[in-house]
């Protein structure tokens, strides 16, 4: 309202020579303003509403009227009103709604980009192999390449920010949108203008894309050793059974402890964690979920087959959401001991609902909190055993020697 409020009062009490005398007692040759319309200047503009009926806005609440007649206004009287696009009007109106709430994890979702959304967490997908998330600043960064993927052998690196997809810039797009840019068929190449955590100057690096693979559960030990280590890179429809398959096998050829690595898991489905919650607790609370109506609370079914397993749990910075939820589970109902570094902070309720255009809306619905009401969001959990160092390779190798020293002290006890 001020920058329109301004723009008025420039216009009617700007000075313009219409026409030039050697009289100056003469009256300037200017047009009357019934030749022109009331928003020529320079004669005072007066706030006028159409005559004619600009479309209905039957059901539109109040606080959006203003928005209904600045659309209706825009395509009947607006020079270009031929160049404008519906489409490009509706998904406008939607993004500065979503803004004002200033929630990051709020987001709209393009047509052309759910698709993308909807692979994530289940088969294989065409691109770099690598984990995003969108910073409070706007900044697309890599949470972690994907083991084995293009990104990684290109050397991408967790934490890189990437500023510029084939050199144009990214910086301000929503998630999905920054995604889309990145991803790509198979044997194609992209260019990604990085930033390296620690480094002042930008790098470009090349990937050639391919089809990654989205396995979600990993042994990392060899077969049989008498300490399992299992990583879960997200959690997916299929990680539980993937999950409950390599654990029991290994059980079976005499494992005797298990170190669950959730180091850079951004999260996933929510009834995920709490069934891989479920195989390690025999009893008590898993979480806590406060809603705008209602709190839930998601208490263990009890007699999990690893319940009585020993077991430490290893996350780090990126450990996000899910990874959360289940490290302050073991922490609060004393099932693990937690190494790592302090957790990303990621305690939102998400949900997913389909807008008539064909796109889509995430938001916020809830918070959780640990069963002892510890909050995750914004300031994420502490571990039992602070592992770190500001090199990253070095934090990982430190945290699983950590591990393999606390599960020994396990088994010995």
């Amino acid at each position: 309202m001020t920058k329109l409020l301004t723009l008025l009062c420039v216009v009617s009490f700007i000075s313009i020579p219409l026409a030039c005398s050697s009289d100056t007692t003469a009256e300037p040759d200017v047009p009357t303003p019934t030749k022109y319309s009331d928003s020529s200047a320079p004669y005072p503009m007066a706030s006028t509403i159409p005559k004619e009926q600009l479309g209905s806005s039957e059901g539109t609440p109040r606080e959006l009227e203003a928005v209904w007649e600045a659309w209706s206004l825009l395509n009947k009287e607006h020079i270009d009103r031929a160049t404008f696009e519906a489409g490009t009007f509706e998904e406008s109106a939607i993004k500065g709604l979503i803004d004002s709430v200033e929630d990051t994890h709020t987001s709209y979702v393009d047509p052309l980009v759910l698709q993308i959304e909807q692979t994530d967490l289940s088969g294989q997908f065409e691109g770099i192999g690598a984990h995003v998330r969108r910073r409070e600043d706007g900044m697309i960064q890599i949470i972690s390449p994907i083991e084995g993927g293009p990104a990684e052998a290109a050397g991408i690196l967790a934490g890189d920010i990437i500023l510029a997809v084939d050199g144009e810039s990214i910086e301000g797009l929503e998630l999905l949108e920054a995604v889309s840019k990145i991803r790509g068929p198979k044997g194609s190449i992209v260019s990604l203008t990085v930033k390296h955590i620690g480094e002042l100057e930008t790098t470009i690096i090349d990937v050639s894309r391919d089809v990654i693979a989205l396995p979600s559960v990993l042994l990392r030990s060899d077969p049989g050793d008498d300490i399992t280590h299992i990583r879960i890179t997200e959690f997916k429809g299929d990680t539980p059974v993937r999950l409950s398959e390599i654990l029991n096998k290994e059980l079976e050829a005499g494992s005797k402890g298990l170190i669950l690595d959730l180091r850079s898991n951004p999260g996933g489905y929510l009834q995920q964690v709490f069934d891989i919650a479920n195989m390690f607790l025999d009893d008590g609370v898993i979480l806590l979920e406060e809603r705008q109506t209602e709190n839930v609370t998601w208490q263990a079914s009890g007699g999990g087959f690893a319940s009585t397993l020993p077991m430490v749990v290893l996350v780090n910075k990126y450990s996000a959401s899910g990874s959360e939820i289940l490290m302050g589970a073991f922490q609060d109902n004393g099932r693990a001991t937690v190494i790592g570094e302090q957790t990303f902070g990621k305690g939102t309720v998400n949900v997913f609902r389909k807008l008539s255009n064909g796109g889509g809306l995430y938001m916020s619905v809830g918070r959780w909190y640990t069963p002892n009401k510890r909050p995750i969001e914004g300031e994420g959990l502490t571990p039992d055993i602070l592992v770190t160092s500001r090199d990253s390779k070095e934090a990982d190798i430190k945290q699983v020697d950590e591990a393999y020293k606390e599960i020994n002290k396990l088994l010995n006890d």
